[in-house]
């Protein structure tokens, strides 16, 4: 063979490697979106059992056709706090079974009779997909073209990849070269090399699946190849985790030691049976009698049986394992006298990578984010109306995370509204950037409240009884706004939106008789002129309050009078 036909080889499993990759991402963007609703339900499942979080783990992989996203995804779950090590562990667990799809994908492509090849039958989706893609004029139907023509570039990079190793089994230098790597630790490092290098297990077992089918390697060979695999995919977790926060880091070394563990127990299970039968069975010997005249199928068969035999071993042992990991990473000494960095509690830089699942934890942070500014309004109340000002360091760290959100939380959102996400979720992150606005100005009121507060305890002065009683009266309707407003926004309910509103037009009407009550009391003496011009501002604050609770409410779209004859009927 010529070194021009080796360079055209080398130069033809580069492209196949290329296109592979680039068709298990477009397979993975749009499964991802298509799936949608279904995806995020399924991840805010995680906590009802082990078993249910390994399910998860594996559904949503072979959803979104990736264990690296899901792991990443994992890993900003626990960095923001809204999952337990032991739930991100037994998500990453179900992950690695998930992944196993590919390579039974790629054996069936590999597979062929006296007619057509499966390989070449497949192939052709990629041109049926980009037709769809192309002519398509609605979003559902261009996700469907590029799951479509993401499955064919599978085997047309699996074709071009089968190829180059043909031509490169005709070598007697490189299947002899190749023929003296025997020593199983070296194959899995290897393996774990080129899977970190090109951060895919799927690839590199889809690599080994092709090289063995052509000759290049033995079965045995691929079979520690593919083990190695499995550690080399945890770079891409441990590059998020170490990144990130605590248990992000915690839940990377999960990753690590669960991948590491498999492969040391059938390492194990490798030297018994060499010692036992004198190297006449092994891992190969054993998988070709089960699936004889198939190395294709020989290959994915033991990549799945390994991943699911290694997740019913380590299953039991999941608390030791998230022990181990809280040990060998500690808790950091605080200083308790240190303020808390104003920082997100639902997303994470690390959700970008699914965007179907950050546009739902961007709505779960806009309704926490709904949650502090309400606290810091009912702490501002207590302050003006008690004078006590015990909670204002609290009041002031809630206020600082208010601005941190309106700020990157907005960026956040801009970055997300630019991937590939249905229209849907598009219009509900233009809706959001909004929301964020007027949540922070709650914010502002209550800050406003509080520097009344200020000036009533420097001037020696304090509301009346009955001010404050009109006060509470003025807390109460606006929570009722904040609460139905919330319960319209996290389940777009309408009804509930109208009950909302129905109750802001009290708190309209409480404001005028506020108003009118002070100017009461100011004509008999019963209040000063200062106390009475802060009890007015106060109460326009809380009535400007209940307006911007109404705005994030109006988000939820779809509103129609709900009563034509009048705008402001009760309910």
């Amino acid at each position: 063979m010529s070194s021009l036909t080796i360079i055209t080889a080398i130069l033809a499993l580069i492209a196949g490697i290329g296109i592979f990759l680039i068709a298990c991402q477009m397979m993975s963007n749009n499964l991802e979106s298509a799936s949608g609703d279904r995806l995020k339900k399924l991840f805010a499942n995680t906590g009802r059992s082990r078993l249910v979080g390994v399910g998860i783990g594996a559904l949503g992989t072979a959803a979104i056709q990736s264990s690296g996203a899901t792991t990443v995804m994992v890993i900003g779950f626990v960095n923001v706090g809204i999952m337990s090590l032991t739930q991100a562990a037994t998500i990453i667990y179900g992950a690695n079974i998930g992944t196993t799809i590919t390579a039974q994908i790629v054996a069936l492509g590999l597979s062929s009779g006296a007619g057509l090849s499966t390989t070449a039958i497949f192939a052709a989706f990629a041109g049926i997909g980009a037709f769809f893609s192309v002519f398509s004029k609605r979003d559902s139907g261009k996700t469907l073209g590029g799951i479509i023509a993401g499955f064919g570039m599978l085997f047309v990079g699996l074709s071009m990849m089968s190829d180059s190793m043909e031509n490169f089994a005709q070598l007697d230098s490189v299947r002899y070269f190749i023929a003296r790597i025997s020593n199983p630790v070296l194959l899995v490092l290897i393996g774990a090399v080129f899977t970190a290098i090109i951060q895919s297990s799927s690839v590199m077992t889809s690599v080994a699946i092709t090289m063995a089918v052509t000759g290049l390697i033995s079965l045995n060979q691929g079979i520690y190849i593919t083990l190695g695999s499995n550690i080399g995919s945890c770079v891409v977790a441990i590059i998020a985790g170490m990144t990130s926060g605590l248990n992000a880091k915690r839940t990377a070394l999960i990753h690590l030691f669960f991948n590491c563990f498999g492969v040391l127990v059938f390492l194990l299970a490798a030297g018994v049976m060499f010692l036992v039968t004198e190297g006449a069975v092994n891992f190969g010997t054993i998988f070709e009698h089960l699936f004889p005249n198939a190395p294709q199928l020989q290959m994915a068969m033991f990549h799945t049986i390994f991943n699911v035999a290694t997740v019913l071993i380590i299953l039991p042992m999941t608390d030791t394992l998230v022990r181990l990991v809280c040990r060998l990473i500690p808790e950091p000494l605080v200083n308790e006298s240190e303020q808390i960095t104003p920082h997100f509690y639902f997303v994470d830089e690390k959700m970008l990578r699914t965007p179907i699942i950050a546009v739902r934890q961007v709505k779960l942070e806009i309704e926490h984010m709904a949650q502090m500014a309400m606290q810091n309004y009912d702490r501002s109340l207590k302050m003006v109306s008690s004078l006590d000002f015990s909670e204002k360091d609290d009041f002031t760290q809630t206020e600082a995370t208010l601005d941190f959100l309106n700020h990157e939380l907005v960026q956040y959102i801009v970055r997300l509204n630019a991937l590939q996400i249905p229209q849907t979720d598009h219009q509900f992150l233009t809706n959001a950037i909004r929301s964020v606005s007027d949540l922070e100005r709650i914010g502002d009121y209550a800050e406003n409240i509080t520097e009344y507060a200020d000036i009533l305890r420097d001037a020696n002065e304090r509301f009346s009884d009955e001010a404050i009683s009109e006060i509470e009266q003025m807390r109460e309707l606006v929570f009722n706004v904040y609460q139905f407003t919330m319960k319209a926004y996290m389940n777009t309910d309408r009804e509930a939106y109208w009950q909302a509103h129905d109750y802001e037009d009290q708190v309209d009407d409480l404001n005028d008789l506020m108003e009118q009550r002070h100017i009461e009391r100011l004509a008999i003496g019963k209040c000063s002129a200062l106390v009475g011009a802060q009890y007015i501002e106060l109460a326009s604050n809380s009535e400007r309050i209940s307006d911007h609770l109404i705005n994030v409410g109006k988000t939820i779209g779809g509103l129609y009078p709900r009563y034509p004859s009048s705008n402001n009927s009760k309910l």
